[in-house]
This record gives structure tokens, C-alpha cells and sequence, in this order.
């Protein structure tokens, strides 16, 4: 099994581009089952995610290609009422397919679901959608079972215990498209995500209002056609980016950044201390004068904080010196990614949803597991920083949601490589 390995103390500089994003292609790909001919989606990273996901539209009778970062879907065939166990549970996105089986299909059975393992997510909110929108539910054997006459729109409200979720809003929002007459979701996520979704569902012939708010109105309509379609940048990765250059006190020119929709990113960014340049879809990261500043973050739904950054905030304020605190207000039991830094010399301390950082002077490289995605992100952060090597396990998590990227940092300074368990020589930088 592949390893990344960091060599820290390189300042990290030169121009990186942002890749399409994920979480914003995920959707869409489930989104063209509604269409009864082809749609082309430019700009898709090819990930682990990304290859799942079109595993399991394959497995509902779709034709899907990926080349060059052109994906074409054709739901010609779409037929098949079950989305499997073996594929839904690499990756909780898989349930996306729900809303586009129950509102073409009239039935679903999807496996419940899989992913990272930040603690609990359960899908609550995305049954409680469809249900308002007349399916009958039940679970059997492991397996959501879902049936429907037909959809008939209603009103509703998607916000649960941590506020709105970006999986439901998305999932529900696609089964309304086809359903007959009105439907208003209250406590809807406004992420860029969901608008991403709303514009290609608008192309499709969709009827829908008021996405990138908190109330969605959707005025159901027969059928949809497939379209073409660039998908957004990825702004996590971005964000991955930004921290990497402010760790290590680089000046980096990061290209296709979705700008926009990272403005508490950056906040924070500037709180530290870092200097920031916009140009564009192009910014500059500079933290090669900067003396650093402790801060406090709390992650929230969107135009928040995003909890997706909190691992790599808190890899960056690791060294920052005095004390910084992370409040985590979506996943309270994410910081999985603590015991492993906390073995590279941080002093991180967590206590009922909430870590306090006592920024050291330097981090020292170790033998590191990764746990999730973003929390393997953090770890390369690290060791960026870090004396000495840092060997990070399990990178099948980081595949998911970051492409190349030990190529990527390389071509900006960074000593990263990938290696394989058994030989702990450097092997092929394609991700898998």
C-alpha cells in the first residue's frame, strides 16, 4: 500500500492550480440520472471519490466516461432500483443517487452509506425530505427502501441539530425537480455546492429559485435534458494549498481559486498574519515577513467557517506562537487527526467539541496514520513544517479528494514523494 513521505523544511514557492471540485462534481454526476439524454461534465478531477461515484451510477445502468477531465453521462439505461453495499460504502456521497432513483424510478434501495470516519452523519434529514415529498421508507437488511406512486411537492424544513446539511439540501432538491407541483425547502445549505447543483439543474429545465438561501422554491416539471457543463474549483484544496504556503512561510501564487466562496478561509489567513493578493481567480499567499498571531475558529455551515479547513488550521496553528482554539460546530468528534499531530511535537489538547492549540516552535517529522480526508491534508501540512521525515499511512484517504497532490506541492518546493510500504522507494505519482 502506497505512503506519502515529506521531507520539512522547504519554503514553499511558485504558481499551483486548483483543481475542479469534488464535492461540487459529486452531486452533478448523481444530478444527470434525471436527464433522459447525455450530459457533459468539463473540469472533473480525477479522484478516488470521483471513480466510486461513477462505479455506482454504472451499477444503475448509466454509461459513464472520464478522460482528460471531461466526463460524459448517459442515463439512457438507467433502470436499476439498487445501489449495492460494496459501493456505497467506500463513500457517503453515493447516496446522492436517492433523489434521482425515487423521482425517475419511483423506488430506490441504497445501501446506508459509508465515508470518512469523522463520527456520526446519519441521513436523517435526507429521509425526512423524501418523505415529506410522499416516498414510503423503511430500512431492511441494511438497506434504505424507498417507494413512491409519484412525488407531490410540499414545504418543509432540512435545518437539523447543527444546523443545514448540505447532503440533504442537494439529495431532496433533485427528487423535487420531477415531482408534481410546488416544493419549498426551509433551512436549506447554502454552499456553493448546492448553487453549483441549482445552476445545472436550471440548464437541465429545472424550475428552481432561491438556491444560495436559505428557502428553495421548486416548481416541478416533467422532464429534464441532459447539458454541458464546467464545474466549479475545488475551494478545499485551495484552502490545503493556502495553509501549505503560510506552514512554511513560502510565497505562492495559487491559480484557479474559487475566490468567492473563501472569504472566511482567508479571514483567518489574514488574522495570522499571512498576506494575501488577489488577481483574479489568482491569489498570492505570502507569510515570508509575517510574524504569526493565535486565533480562534468555530466551523459553521456556509458562508461560515467550513469544517472541511479545521484539520489543516490546525496543523498551520500548531506553530503559531500562543494559544489558538478550534471549536468544531459540525463534527464534534472530528479531530482524529490530533493524537497524530500531537506525535509531531504539537500540543493539542481536546475537551467536548473544542481543541486548544499551544503553538510550539517547530514540529518534528514521525511515522503518521491518516484517518480521513481532510485529516490526511493535514498531516502533509505538518510535514511540510516538520525536521526531519514524516511517513504518512493510509493515503488511500487523501486520493479521494485531493488529485496528485504530492505532485502538485512538489512543483512549488516541497520534498514529497510517494512511496510504497514494502519497498519505501518512490513509486508513481498517478493517483490511483
Amino acid at each position: 500500500m502506497d505512503r506519502i513521505q515529506v521531507k520539512g523544511g522547504q519554503r514553499l514557492e511558485g504558481r499551483i492550480r486548483v483543481s475542479g471540485s469534488k464535492n461540487s462534481t459529486l452531486p452533478l454526476m448523481a444530478a444527470a440520472l434525471l436527464a433522459e439524454t447525455t450530459s457533459t461534465i468539463h473540469g472533473v478531477p480525477d479522484l478516488r471519490d470521483i471513480q466510486t461515484m461513477a462505479e455506482v451510477l454504472r451499477s444503475l445502468g448509466a454509461r459513464v466516461k472520464l478522460k482528460d477531465g471531461t466526463m460524459t453521462i448517459d442515463p439512457t439505461d438507467f433502470s436499476n432500483t439498487e445501489a449495492p453495499y460494496d459501493m456505497v460504502r467506500k463513500m457517503r456521497a453515493s447516496v446522492y443517487v436517492m433523489g434521482p432513483m425515487l423521482a425517475r424510478l419511483r423506488e430506490a434501495r441504497v445501501s446506508l452509506p459509508g465515508g470518512c470516519a469523522i463520527g456520526p452523519r446519519p441521513i436523517d434529514l435526507h429521509l425526512k425530505g423524501f418523505e415529506a415529498l410522499g416516498a414510503n421508507l423503511g430500512i431492511e437488511h441494511g438497506y434504505i427502501v424507498a417507494t413512491c406512486d409519484h412525488l407531490v411537492g410540499d414545504t418543509f424544513s432540512l435545518s437539523g441539530a447543527a444546523g443545514s446539511s448540505v447532503g440533504a439540501t442537494c439529495n431532496v432538491l433533485m427528487a423535487a425537480t420531477l415531482a408534481e407541483g410546488r416544493t419549498v425547502i426551509l433551512g436549506a445549505a447554502m454552499e456553493p455546492d448546492v448553487c453549483e447543483l441549482g445552476n445545472f439543474l436550471t440548464a437541465m429545465g429545472a424550475r428552481i429559485e432561491g438556491y444560495g438561501t436559505p428557502t428553495i422554491t421548486v416548481e416541478g416539471v416533467r422532464s429534464l435534458k441532459g447539458v454541458e457543463h464546467t464545474v466549479v474549483a475545488d475551494r478545499i484544496e485551495a484552502g490545503t494549498f493556502m495553509t501549505a504556503a503560510a506552514i512554511t512561510h513560502g510565497d505562492v501564487w495559487i491559480d484557479n481559486a474559487p475566490l468567492a466562496h473563501m472569504g472566511s478561509t482567508m479571514e483567518k489567513l489574514r488574522d495570522i498574519g499571512i498576506e494575501i493578493t488577489e488577481d483574479g481567480n489568482s491569489v498570492r499567499i505570502c507569510g515570508t515577513n509575517s510574524e504569526y498571531r493565535p486565533v480562534t475558529i468555530s466551523t459553521s455551515p456556509f458562508p461560515g467557517f467550513p469544517t472541511d479547513m479545521q484539520a489543516q488550521f490546525m496543523a498551520l496553528m500548531s506553530v503559531v506562537p500562543g494559544i489558538s482554539t478550534i471549536r468544531e460546530g459540525i463534527y464534534t468528534d472530528r479531530f482524529m487527526h490530533v493524537p497524530e499531530l500531537n506525535r509531531m511535537g504539537a500540543r493539542i489538547s481536546v475537551f467536548s467539541g473544542s481543541a486548544t492549540i499551544d503553538g510550539v516552535a517547530s514540529l518534528s517529522g514521525a511515522p503518521v496514520m491518516a484517518s480521513d480526508l481532510r485529516a490526511s491534508a493535514a498531516l502533509v501540512v505538518a510535514g511540510l513544517a516538520a525536521t526531519g521525515t514524516t511517513l504518512i499511512s493510509r493515503v488511500y484517504h487523501i486520493d479521494r479528494g485531493y488529485e496528485q497532490i504530492e505532485k502538485k506541492l512538489s512543483g512549488i518546493g516541497a520534498d514529497i514523494v510517494r512511496t510504497n510500504d514494502d519497498t519505501a522507494e518512490p513509486s508513481s505519482t498517478e493517483t490511483p
